[in-house]
């Protein structure tokens, strides 16, 4: 995986990764997340495609500053940023909040969306782990700071070392643990609670698009889902094929929340006959007549 890139928008600093050439990927990962988490599938997929994976403002090295993170914030943030890139349209893949940012984006900002996948998404239903609700709950700012303390993460880099010359590897648990670490930043901390609160409450998910899904019929769309995620439960993915009986549902055993690390080859296979076939399904629509 290449280097990341940055780039300056409206004066905070971006980064992102910019791999490939040809039609456009736009990868967006989940909360408390960052690009690192396509590590997996952005080669592959950037064989054949341009593909792109921003940091979202408020994660991993783009700035975060004390601003609005709900999720019309970060489509208008990804519009801006697809115009700085010189894009004009692309396939959206959103993971878990990435997932809910892409459907706000497409319902938005149409004009740039080709298709849209939704990988173990947020916003289709209230369900969402203990933890996250926990973590929504006022108070919570004064207990982050102790719940990822220094000598922890040293003891789990020096575990995680062990593990690795051991040859014991856990794709899964390497995304949860870059999750947890990231907490030891207090910006990082103040932007992850915005993130959360803007669309996770006590009782779960307070958002949801289920009843917009029917007013982009026209978008071709795909959900993939781990069958055994405890975050985001398997079926929201039915609740979207319920809705929307087009949506191309993909569900995958023995996976947890993140396919992307977990089953990366399937992911990218998914991806690639995705685009190829809703792309030959387009060329073979009959004209309409004058």
């Amino acid at each position: 995986m290449g280097d990341l890139k940055y780039l300056d928008l409206h004066g905070d600093r971006v980064a992102y990764l910019d791999e490939g050439h040809g039609e456009v990927i736009l990868l967006l990962h989940g909360m408390a997340g960052s690009s690192q988490t396509w590590r997996s599938v952005l080669g592959p997929l950037s064989r054949k495609y341009r593909v792109i994976a921003p940091d979202l403002l408020g994660h991993g090295n783009s700035a975060k500053p004390r601003s609005d993170y709900s999720l019309g914030a970060f489509a208008v943030f990804l519009r801006d940023l697809l115009d700085e890139l010189g894009v004009a349209q692309a396939t959206i893949v959103g993971h878990s909040l990435g997932g809910g940012v892409a459907m706000q984006f497409t319902y938005q900002h149409p004009d740039y969306c080709q298709r849209l996948i939704l990988m173990n998404s947020g916003g289709l239903g209230p369900d969402v782990g203990w933890t996250l609700r926990l973590l929504s709950a006022p108070g919570a700012e004064l207990l982050m700071p102790i719940i990822a303390p220094p000598p922890v993460l040293t003891a789990g880099e020096l575990v995680r070392s062990w593990f690795g010359k051991l040859g014991i590897q856990s794709p899964r648990g390497t995304e949860i643990w870059n999750a947890y670490r990231s907490f030891a930043d207090a910006s990082t901390r103040q932007a992850f609670l915005r993130t959360l609160r803007s669309v996770v409450d006590y009782r779960g998910q307070a958002v949801s698009a289920l009843n917009r899904l029917h007013l982009r019929t026209d978008m071709p769309t795909m959900a993939i889902w781990g069958e055994q995620d405890a975050t985001i439960p398997v079926h929201h993915a039915y609740a979207v094929q319920k809705t929307r009986p087009d949506v191309r549902l993909e569900i995958l055993p023995r996976v947890g929340h993140f396919p992307q690390v977990e089953r990366p080859k399937e992911v990218v296979d998914l991806i690639d006959d995705f685009i190829s076939s809703r792309a030959a399904a387009d060329i073979e629509q009959p004209a309409t007549p004058m």
